[in-house]
């Protein structure tokens, strides 16, 4: 695993042991911020479910001025602290030891993308979004790219008061593309 672009390019970065994560590939990452190249520059990103933080600190390489990382596994924290002092990216980060979906509560700042990459079919996605779409600093401009199996029915997602603009199938998962409901 390795930061594919950007200041930190070729960087290989550290993994949690143990098999409570679950790293995107580095295909489905360089396929995903190609899509997403022409919004990173100046954004802050949120990394839900981070693991090692490596789509996160993706994005701190690609131009994003700040991401949060939010992670509740111990080890994880750790390797994703060691990730970004590693990478030089610690002062742009702010690294949250807490289950998703009361860390979303901790940010106060707009976010322009929003990342999550929770344990497959668990619903852990459908309880996040239900408290996003709840929260001031995501407004209908945030974009949120949930991963999940390939078997999840994105219409679940809609129910939470998003509208799925985009699938993108793999061969193991995909990515969903939300943006909030505009109110009224």
């Amino acid at each position: 695993m390795r930061v594919i672009a950007g200041k930190a390019r070729s960087l290989p970065l550290k993994a949690p042991a143990g098999m409570n994560t679950r790293p995107t590939t580095d295909r489905i990452k360089e396929t995903l911020f190609n899509m997403l190249q022409s919004q990173i520059a100046d954004s802050v990103f949120v990394d839900l479910f981070s693991g090692s933080g490596s789509i996160g600190i993706e994005a701190l390489s690609r131009g994003a001025n700040k991401a949060y990382f939010i992670e509740s596994d111990r080890k994880a924290v750790e390797c994703i602290r060691d990730n970004l002092n590693f990478t030089k990216f610690s002062a742009q980060a702010q690294v949250l030891a807490q289950d998703a979906v009361s860390g979303v509560y901790s940010i106060k700042e707009a976010a322009d993308i929003i990342f999550m990459d929770p344990p497959y079919d668990s619903g852990l996605d459908l309880q996040v979004l239900s408290v996003l779409s709840k929260l001031s600093w995501v407004t209908e401009d945030t974009l949120i790219i949930v991963e999940s199996s390939l078997e999840e029915d994105s219409r679940e997602m809609e129910q939470r008061g998003f509208r799925v603009v985009k699938e993108k199938k793999y061969k193991t998962n995909k990515h969903v593309f939300l943006y909030k409901e505009m109110e009224g």
